[in-house]
């Protein structure tokens, strides 16, 4: 924290071979990252153009990105444990993340769509969408999402899966869309979910939120799940106030 001023001089002081300057901060800093806000707060008030990003995650997330890479967390001492180490850094990085123009919610991007949304926002200066919407299908039978906001039953639809010549196909799929879909009650469940989502959105957008999880399930989640979400995507990625992204998780399973 104590070279962020020194580090912008150097930035300032050669505008003819440095356009873009980017300074990355994280918890590695220990009890320094407290003094991180004191040190920008007088930036703030010289009027200087510079933005702010905020690289968030889900608990659930963190803690599986840790066992998968094997780290053990920078404030993980004493017999501190992992997630007591996550509630930590939350608390320590608070002030950073409320002062932060941008806040990207990662727990479900892949590699490349960060980069595509970091691009958007400091190559084209593309319109931020705080809010990320994901549309999410899955199979009941291989467990519910843990980072579903809301979860959508479609095991009352036609199940394709007993007509033998449908049942090798997916809900991304034409002829699995049309007969799970083309009745009165896919119709209805469609509409007043649309009309749900119309009025949630925008009030989570109101709220704070970075990320909402629309989990969709049937049994196996290869048939009507994906045929739902597909739906309920192609209505929201109309509206451009909103991020929105689309996973089908146990398509292939």
């Amino acid at each position: 924290a104590k070279l962020i001023d020194r580090f912008m001089d150097l930035a300032l002081d050669r505008p003819d071979t440095m356009e873009r300057v980017v300074l990355g901060i994280d918890i590695r800093g220990g009890e320094n990252i407290r003094s991180v806000m004191e040190v920008l707060e007088p930036l703030f008030e010289k009027h200087l153009i510079f933005r702010m990003l905020f690289l968030d995650a889900s608990d659930e997330c963190l803690i599986r990105r840790y066992k998968e890479s094997r780290r053990v967390h920078p404030l993980a001492e004493s017999g501190r444990s992992l997630e007591e180490s996550i509630a930590l850094e939350r608390e320590m990085l608070k002030p950073l993340r409320d002062r932060s123009d941008y806040v990207i919610d990662t727990s479900l991007m892949l590699t490349r769509e960060l980069q595509n949304r970091l691009y958007d926002i400091f190559i084209d200066n593309a319109v931020y969408k705080n809010l990320n919407v994901t549309v999410l299908s899955f199979g009941y039978k291989y467990g519910v999402p843990q980072e579903a906001d809301i979860v959508l039953d479609a095991r009352f639809l036609p199940n394709p899966f007993y007509d033998e010549h449908l049942r090798h196909l997916t809900g991304n799929d034409l002829p699995i869309r049309s007969y799970v879909l083309d009745n009165e009650e896919a119709a209805t469940f469609l509409k007043k979910t649309e009309d749900l989502l119309d009025f949630l959105i925008p009030e989570s957008i109101r709220a704070g939120k970075n990320q909402l999880v629309i989990a969709v399930g049937c049994t196996g989640g290869r048939h009507r799940s994906v045929s739902v979400a597909n739906c309920l995507y192609e209505h929201l990625k109309a509206d451009e106030s909103y991020g929105t992204s689309l996973i089908h998780r146990d398509v292939e399973k």
